[in-house]
């Protein structure tokens, strides 16, 4: 396993890093607690040190099971965690049609309130990263969120500040982290093999002010992994059955070929191995953050972080 610094402002962790939506119980189909916290034991058996998850994620439960796994561990003290704040689910708790996310609030009053809960759910004495839920314009256009992380440091709640770019804005919302760069020391921004629309301005921008970068979706939802075709389907609990609908799946196939012939040249690793390596081969980029639902896939995933490719080596995009 690589590691390195999270930007300039940020802690030393792993590159390859464990995202915890996929356990919490909701938008994955069905989840198994035990099966969840073994995944999470051998993420930290195999050398991860980043954990990305978020208040919403199963109302809370993602953040729990972390919590149970770090005790049994009995030492975080290696472990960094970031969460997410900013979907207000609190009037609804309990309910079963929650979705992830939903109910922004990035009021003061709200976002303070959503991280004292992380606190206490995560039984941390203050937060790693504290990130902002993947906002509209609309709102990050307002100060209050803005403030409110500050706040947070203020009270040593938080420790960092970040940002969820809001998916397929990257362009569009690249603004922001020029105009907020001296608060935010992280963001999480989609990215992979198949889309990068990243690179145009916002990984330049965090560069310039060494930003730490975190990368979600980096295998698209399992899409890059060679698990799914044209005629895949996803259950009614299930986030995929939208975000990786028919037509979404015969693009992303049709994109797909282009790289068939790299897949082929390096087939000592796999589809995912490979999918990930790219994502952190950028030199904006420092984790990537795929889902664990089994130990055995966070075994493939972590491989990863060693394969010698550089940003160079991957084709680029028709």
């Amino acid at each position: 396993m690589e590691y390195t610094k999270l930007g300039k402002n940020g802690p030393k962790i792993s590159t390859i890093g464990f995202g915890a939506w996929g356990i919490s119980g909701r938008d994955w189909g069905q989840t198994d607690d035990h099966k969840s916290k073994e995944a999470l034991h051998q993420a930290l058996n195999s050398g991860v040190t980043f954990i990305d998850t978020a208040d919403t994620y199963g109302s809370g439960h993602s953040e729990e099971l972390i919590r149970e796994v770090i005790k049994e561990r009995g030492n975080k003290d290696q472990i960094v965690i970031a969460t997410k704040a900013g979907n207000n689910f609190y009037p609804y708790l309990g309910e079963t049609h929650i979705t992830t996310p939903g109910n922004p609030d990035y009021s003061k009053k709200h976002l303070i309130y959503a991280a004292e809960q992380s606190i206490r759910r995560l039984g941390v004495e203050a937060l790693d990263i504290l990130q902002l839920h993947s906002p509209d314009a609309s709102l990050l256009e307002m100060d209050e969120p803005w403030e409110a992380l500050e706040i947070l440091k203020q009270q040593g709640k938080i420790k960092h500040a970040g940002w969820s770019v809001q998916s397929f804005q990257e362009t569009a919302q690249a603004p922001f982290l020029e105009k907020h760069h001296d608060i935010i020391d992280v963001i999480q921004v989609r990215y992979n093999l198949l889309e990068r629309e990243a690179e145009k301005e916002l990984f330049p921008l965090a560069l310039k002010y060494g930003t730490g970068v975190i990368v979600r979706i980096p295998i698209l939802f399992g899409f890059l992994a060679g698990k799914f075709d044209r005629i895949s389907k996803f259950g009614d609990d299930d986030h995929r059955r939208f975000n990786l609908s028919p037509e979404k799946l015969k693009t992303y196939l049709q994109q797909l070929e282009h790289f068939r012939s790299f897949f082929e040249a390096h087939k000592d690793y796999s589809m995912a191995q490979l999918s990930l390596k790219f994502c952190i081969s950028h030199p904006a980029c420092h984790v990537a953050i795929p889902g664990g639902k089994t130990a055995q896939q966070v075994k493939e995933n972590v491989v990863a972080s060693d394969i010698e490719l550089d940003y160079e080596d991957f084709p680029e995009m028709k």
